[in-house]
Parts: structure tokens; sequence; C-alpha cells
């Protein structure tokens, strides 16, 4: 019934499936990208820019932030996080997610391949080598011919944001952990034109700062690449692990139930060629789970070929009544789906969140 639900609630506007059977790289990026060209020539509209809106003596003026308070709150919600992360963790030790996670992570530390913030533990790790996979990325046909890319929030993929909007592209990125708002869209436009202004926009404040919040009814919006953080990845079937919050399924559940993405819509990942694992069991794979169809390291550029489905939608009988009591645009939704369907919708199990945790200061 949910998983149903689902699926009527997510677009279906753009079916041509993404073809990534071929062996041969040059045929799969010819076939994806006239698949592509045609989307974005026949049928795909990003938000447009208003240049003039900035002069228009009835626009309503941003409400000036806090940046002070905003940075505390974003370092609060980081520790809860963590401290929830490290109990989960700790109630599960021999979990096969966490046993991989942990030997990453352990490996990362122990040989210095991540920069601040450290440790490395309960993170999407800022790896060595960051910005040359993200140079790799950008010159992907896939990166080169998107618009508008989506792109995690974390500290590694900092320079994918940077170079999506260098490149005169739209960035789509969520609000943290969607605690505190759900995505929002920056381009080149919004922006003083200089390094300094750009950098900033690429943070979590500059987002905040710059960006333009986006909400559930902003259907007009079409997602051509989207870029998520990992902890873990296997090069041979496009099996991924993150930091087990589960937010990268949950922002892209919500972008299919938007319309803004489908299975063809590629999923790139950058990571350390130490956090290339062979040993993540497929069959072992939660429904919500997002597989990649590319992964960017500093010395390579991998193309899964994955077989593994795509999440179809957000599936509400996974998550808990706790979960959802703390990101209130996934309150929102249930309502509106319930609404829309006249159908309740299911709750996963009750879970308990662990009291907030301590961090030290970030370097």
């Amino acid at each position: 019934m949910m998983d149903t639900c689902a699926l009527r609630l997510s677009s279906s506007s753009r079916s041509c499936p993404l073809m990534l059977r071929s062996n041969n790289k040059s045929l799969w990026n010819t076939t994806f990208l006239n698949h592509h060209h045609t989307l974005l020539s026949n049928s795909r509209q990003c938000l447009k820019l208003e240049s003039t809106a900035s002069s228009n003596n009835n626009t309503p003026k941003k409400k000036e932030l806090d940046e002070g308070a905003f940075e505390a709150q974003r370092l609060r919600l980081d520790a809860e996080a963590r401290g929830a992360m490290a109990a989960e963790a700790a109630s599960h030790p021999k979990a096969w997610k966490w046993v991989i996670r942990k030997r990453i992570w352990d490996m990362m530390e122990a040989n210095n391949f991540s920069h601040n913030p450290r440790p490395v533990h309960h993170r999407i790790p800022n790896f060595v080598g960051a910005s040359t996979a993200a140079r790799k990325m950008s010159g992907l046909d896939v990166f080169q011919v998107a618009e508008c890319v989506k792109v995690n929030p974390d500290s590694p993929q900092k320079q994918v944001r940077f170079l999506t909007l260098s490149a005169g592209k739209k960035l789509l990125t969520p609000q943290p952990r969607l605690r505190t708002g759900f995505f929002s869209l920056l381009h080149s436009n919004f922006l003083t034109w200089d390094n300094y202004t750009i950098n900033q926009a690429c943070t979590s404040l500059g987002v905040a700062k710059h960006g333009r919040p986006i909400g559930l009814d902003d259907d007009n919006i079409k997602v051509d690449l989207i870029v998520i953080g990992s902890v873990a990845v296997d090069p041979n079937t496009g099996a991924r692990l993150g930091k087990g919050e589960g937010f990268a399924e949950l922002e892209y559940g919500m972008l299919r139930y938007m319309g803004a993405i489908d299975d063809s819509t590629p999923v790139v990942t950058s990571v350390h060629d130490c956090q290339l694992v062979d040993d993540i069991p497929v069959e072992k794979l939660l429904i919500h789970d997002v597989p990649v169809d590319i992964i960017c390291t500093p010395t390579q550029v991998i193309f899964t070929q994955t077989s593994i489905p795509k999440p179809q939608g957000i599936y509400w009988d996974k998550l808990s009544p706790e979960k959802l009591g703390q990101i209130r645009i996934l309150r929102e939704l249930k309502k509106r789906i319930e609404k829309e369907t006249g159908q309740k919708l299911p709750t996963g199990p009750s879970e308990k969140l662990p009291p907030t945790a301590q961090r030290s200061r970030r370097s």
C-alpha cells in the first residue's frame, strides 16, 4: 500500500530509462547524453531567474541573517546528530553497515587520509584529494551538460559546489539534516562574482545567506545531476554507505515526490580511493538505499554500471515518530499526502534518541 502511494506521487513525466548496462564507457556517455539533451531541449525548465527582481521596489527584502546564532544552531544540531549516530553504532556494534563504516573511519584516521573536521567518525570524511576528485567530476559529460546540480552540504563536496556555481549552473543543496529548512537554490546570478562570495556560498552559512529557499510546491525544478557524499562505496555494484543518518535517502525521496528527478537522473559520489570496498552485500541493502552510477576519486573515474534499483519515493514505514518529530518538512509532506489521498500513511517503529552529545570546537 505504501509503496504504491509513493510510486503514484512520484513524477513519471520523464520515463526514459537510464542505460547503464554497456561496458563501453563511450557508448554509455553517448546514449545517456542523447537522452539528456532531449530532456533539456524538450521537457525541462529549471527555475527562471528574474534578473530585475532585486530592483523591484515591491520585492520584500530578505531578513538579515544572524550569523552567530545560525552557526551556534548548526554546531548544536551537528553535535546532537553525531551523538545519535555514536549511540546507534554502540548499540549494534556487529551490524554489518557499522562494521564497514568503522573500518573505513579507523583506516582514514590512522593514515591521515582526511582533513578537518576530525575525527572522521560519524562524518562524511573530508578526504585528502577531495578537490582533485571534484575536478575530475567537473570534467564528466553529465556534469558539463547539467544546468541544475543537487550537491550534499558536507565538507568533501565543497569544491563540487564551488565548481557548480563557477560554471554558471544552478546549485540545489539541502539545509543540513533538513532540520532548519528544506532545499536552497543558489546561482551565480544571485551573487557578487568573486571567489570570496562564491566560496562563502558553498558553506552552510553562505547557503542560508545567499540561497533562495525552495518549498514542496516548486514543482518546476528539474535536477540534472545528484552528487552525494559517502563513507564507503563498491565500484563493482554501485552500492553505497553514508554516515548512517539516512538524509541522502530522504532528500532523494522528496525530490522524487516533487518530480525533480527520476530513475534516469545520474547519481555521482566522490571519495578517497581507500573508501572503495568490495564487501557491501547488495542483497542486504534496504529499499530506500541510494546506489551510485559514477564514482570520482583523486586518481580515477569509475562507471559502476549499477543494477541496484533506485528508491521510488519516501518509505514512511521506515521513519520513526521521533525522526518525523525532528524534521518539519517531512511532517508537512506527510500531512499533505494524507490529505490528498484520504489515507493515513504508516509510521515506522519508535526509536530512542540519545541526549545531546558534546563535541570539540571545529578547527
